[in-house]
């Protein structure tokens, strides 16, 4: 199974000078753990790091202490997570059919989710790791009025990894690229073509690190893993 990471960003509301995934969490970059995760997974061979030319340096002395068994890609990203993914899809080796794309800020992603999405990806075109909404959501409008209150028995929120058999996302980027579609998430544009999108059992304690109130609660997570090993 092939891997995109994107890894881009630059942590706008995490109030960083820098890209976030540098940040320190339990003494290593928050992106050293979501490649830790990603080479102990069993199915994943190749990985690909999305990521800005200012970057590089810094995350090549990431992976230097880390030293992963699995070879990992250096890869352009591109002004937003859209294009950052087009241009991961790109530099993808000719033979890899299939690809996971996960958001190098969600670190407390085990290797099991990541092996069960590659699992699931067998028997689907695409997929996303997701979990169920347990808030009541209200929809609202532009002036503050909530107009309608969904079913939460239908709503899941997304997550990464998502997967995708590679030949119909690129079709589906090509397609949104020359229509100029925006979307926050691959599985949006597997949904405009009206390809199926299926849901794998994502992780309560997959969060995205975006906050920096998430990552004391990453820290959390982490110590208890560390406690419960």
């Amino acid at each position: 199974m092939h891997l995109l990471i994107p890894a881009a960003g630059v942590g706008r509301r995490m109030g960083s000078d820098r890209n976030k995934l540098l940040l320190p969490l339990r003494g290593q970059p928050i992106l050293a753990w979501t490649l830790r995760a990603a080479a102990a997974s069993a199915s994943i061979e190749w990985v690909g790091l999305i990521c800005q030319e200012i970057d590089k340096p810094d995350l090549l002395a990431i992976l230097d202490t880390l030293n992963l068994a699995k070879p990992v890609v250096m890869v352009l990203g591109g002004e937003t997570r859209q294009e950052s993914v087009y241009n991961g899809l790109q530099a993808l080796p000719p033979t890899a059919e299939q690809v996971l794309i996960h958001d190098g800020a969600r670190c407390l992603a085990t290797p099991d989710l990541f092996d069960r999405c590659a699992a699931a990806l067998q028997t689907c075109p695409g997929l996303i790791a997701a979990i169920p909404v347990k808030d009541t959501i209200k929809i609202v409008n532009d002036d503050g009025i909530v107009t309608a209150t969904p079913d939460r028995n239908y709503l899941w929120a997304a997550q990464t990894p998502q997967g995708f058999h590679v030949a119909p996302l690129k079709a589906a980027h090509d397609e949104g690229k020359a229509k100029q579609w925006t979307v926050t998430d691959d599985a949006a544009l597997f949904e405009k073509v009206g390809l199926p999108v299926k849901i794998v059992p994502g992780e309560e304690t997959n969060l995205k690190v975006t906050t920096p109130e998430d990552l004391k609660i990453a820290d959390s997570v982490l110590s208890d893993r560390e406690t419960a090993a």
